[in-house]
């Protein structure tokens, strides 16, 4: 029988960084999750600690200067023009010549956007060093590039016009709108295009501070957005000593096949029962939920999409992936390679920890597996402690002895001068964690997913801190996989929220969610169709109580969790695998949640399935759960007669599914 701990196969093969805490919290998260039956029943989660500030709504604008900016020329394409303190734009007949193209590249990294931040527009302001009645156009840049080794003939994948300006002046300053593609914090690069045979000459950043390329940022400061605090900034929380990490898992990107949500491979062969010719028929389909669909994309889709996926993990307040290596080749290798690039391009400093997977790569050779990480190892994306010990955290360590890792370790340093700094994620964190701990940097143990199976969290954190060694903890939603026929009972967001106190209460030096995209054992955090980002946001708020101290609730925010169909409902279709109960995990219950985030007591009126109540809830964090019941589920929030936050479930409760269907949906106030 699988265990707690294993993880499913796959048609491709099995499936399977870190710094002392400087600072302990002057005062912790406190979360009360007595355990919550199927009857109406409420949790206060009391929550204390230092309040983040909130801004003041009102105006701002600010400036940012490019890092780095280059031009590249097609006559001369070998040629790098990184210390020129110009930059020439020009169509394909510059200069009379048929491939006399150049196009100027200009990189940017945007912090201080407050999460909630309304209004936002972004400009991108150059000064002309000439008088020409020429056009350029800006368009994003996909591909990666440097300032002082780019040429033409390695010059950097772009994609569609965002924005053009015609006509310039010497000393004047020209600017293009690039807000459709700057949504907030981040690296942000730009190519800038001509078609004209009359060169557009641009200062570039070496001209001096005043004529520097820049990008013009307005919005205003609020608590608009959906979460129901002020997220601090990508600066404020990256300055904190624990880092929260989330497991990205490489079969399942945004998309299989740059096709349109409603027929593409997730669609026709892993959500349809019969998909795949009929192979994942017993179980019916491999999968229950999916990432958000999204149009056909042009150019390098692939790496636009891992892009995208970055820039979601740095907006829900992460440091970065643990990413799962299953081969050293193939397809799941290149991935591995795209999303290190994604990160690098968009944001160095969100960062990548190497997880070779010892199910997947459970017969690859020590040498081939050192050369595979020393060559990912190049980016300044791959995370390093700060004496540039790599970090590497292989899932199932045990999987190769403790004697095994000493002697790749020595063949990293002695072969490719790279100091490696361990970080074990075990299977059976008791059993190997003696055997383990002289060559080991710190721990972590891929957990459990029930609040039954997450009772005792801080045990492990307070026997790895004894040993000497950091924690990494596991914060996970749920697990559900119906290729395995096994499933946990998370509750609602009960165990989400118990993992989240675990890390907290033990003080933990690092989290890794567990998992950003695991959709086959339905652990995503990732945005998705059955949750969209509901449980990102969720985890914004215990992230920032583990990072910061508890923010205040400055927004009234429902959140609602439920099932489809009762647990023991009998399928229509005809599977012949139908997921049970793990060993040792919470009992099933059959619940509708209602978690508020309030700015003040409020009442609270519920409808399950035509079936109304009502309860008064208290500020801050507070959990309820009503009887499941076919039909439609919707929580409002009402004070002093007024409405202040509404949630509906987009997703039909039936007594009768098509398929059996044990994910939990999730559905939220601030996103309607």
């Amino acid at each position: 029988m699988t265990t707690q701990s294993q993880r499913s196969p796959l048609r491709t093969g099995a499936h399977r960084g870190l710094l002392p805490a400087l600072a302990m919290f002057a005062t912790l998260l406190a979360a009360v999750l007595a355990p919550t039956p199927a009857s109406a029943t409420g949790t206060a989660l009391t929550t204390t600690g230092t309040s983040a500030a909130t801004s003041t709504a009102g105006a701002v604008s600010t400036s940012v200067a490019a890092t780095d900016d280059v031009f590249v020329s097609e006559a001369e394409p070998t040629k790098n023009f990184g210390t020129a303190t110009w930059m020439s734009v020009c169509g394909s007949a510059c200069g009379g010549t048929a491939a006399g193209q150049r196009v100027a590249l200009v990189r940017f990294t945007v912090a201080g956007i407050p999460a909630g931040a309304a209004g936002v527009t972004v400009t991108l302001a150059v000064t002309s060093a000439r008088t020409t009645d020429t056009t350029i156009a800006v368009r994003p840049v996909t591909g990666a590039w440097t300032e002082t080794g780019t040429t033409w003939n390695t010059r950097p994948a772009m994609g569609e016009v965002i924005d053009s300006h015609s006509g310039f002046t010497a000393g004047g300053t020209a600017t293009l709108d690039v807000s459709s593609v700057v949504k907030g914090n981040g690296t942000y690069a730009f190519a800038l295009t001509g078609t004209s045979a009359t060169t557009t000459v641009l200062h570039s950043s070496r001209a001096g501070e005043a004529l520097t390329p820049t990008l013009k940022i307005s919005y205003t400061e609020g608590t608009a957005g959906p979460l129901p605090f002020t997220m601090p900034t990508t600066a404020q929380l990256r300055a904190s000593a624990k880092k929260v990490f989330a497991h990205y898992f490489t079969p399942y990107p945004v998309s299989l096949d740059n096709k349109a949500p409603a027929d593409d491979y997730y669609t026709r062969n892993y959500l349809n029962p019969d998909g795949e010719s009929g192979k994942h028929s017993a179980y019916g389909g491999l999968l229950r939920d999916r990432p958000l669909g999204r149009d056909p994309l042009t150019g390098d889709w692939a790496l636009a999409d891992f892009t995208t996926e970055v820039r979601q993990a740095i907006a829900a307040g992460l440091d970065g992936f643990t990413v799962d290596i299953l081969s050293l080749t193939g397809t799941h290798w290149t991935r591995v390679q795209k999303l290190i690039q994604a990160a690098e391009a968009v944001d160095p400093a969100f960062k990548i920890v190497l997880m070779p997977d010892m199910n997947g790569l459970a017969s690859a050779d020590s040498a081939a597996l050192a050369d595979a990480v020393a060559t990912l190892a190049a980016s300044k994306s791959v995370y390093r402690l700060g004496d540039n010990r790599l970090v590497v955290a292989p899932f199932k360590a045990e999987g190769r002895t403790a004697a095994w890792w000493a002697d790749w370790m020595t063949t990293m340093e002695t072969e490719h001068g790279i100091k490696v700094a361990l970080v074990p994620c075990f299977l059976d964190f008791t059993k190997y964690r003696d055997a383990f701990s002289s060559i080991s940097y710190g721990f972590a143990n891929w957990g459990g997913r029930s609040p039954a199976a997450n009772s005792g969290l801080t045990a492990n954190i307070d026997r790895a801190h004894d040993m000497g060694k950091i924690w990494m903890q596991p914060v996970s939603v749920q697990d559900e996989r119906p290729n395995q026929g096994i499933y946990d009972e998370a509750a609602n967001t009960e165990n989400l929220r118990a993992t989240w106190k675990g890390a907290i209460d033990g003080e933990a030096d690092w989290v890794q969610l567990v998992t950003w995209n695991d959709y086959s054992e339905n652990t995503q955090f990732a945005p998705s169709r059955n949750a969209g980002w509901t449980y990102l946001d969720i985890s914004a708020y215990y992230l920032t109580c583990y990072k910061l101290g508890c923010p205040a609730i400055t927004k009234d925010v429902a959140y609602l969790t439920h099932r489809v169909h009762p647990v023991a409902a009998t399928p229509s279709y005809g599977e012949t695998k139908l997921m049970k109960l793990r060993t040792g995990s919470t009992q099933p219950r059959d619940t509708v949640e209602v978690l508020t985030m309030l700015t003040a007591a409020a009442q609270v009126s519920v409808d399950v399935g035509g079936t109304g109540q009502t309860y008064d809830a208290p500020a801050g964090v507070y959990a309820k759960t009503f009887a499941l019941r076919p039909g439609s589920a919707s929580a409002s929030v009402s004070r002093n007669s007024t409405n202040v936050a509404t949630v509906v479930s987009p997703f039909a409760i039936t007594a009768t599914p098509y398929v059996q269907d044990l994910h939990y949906r999730a559905a939220s106030s601030g996103r309607p």
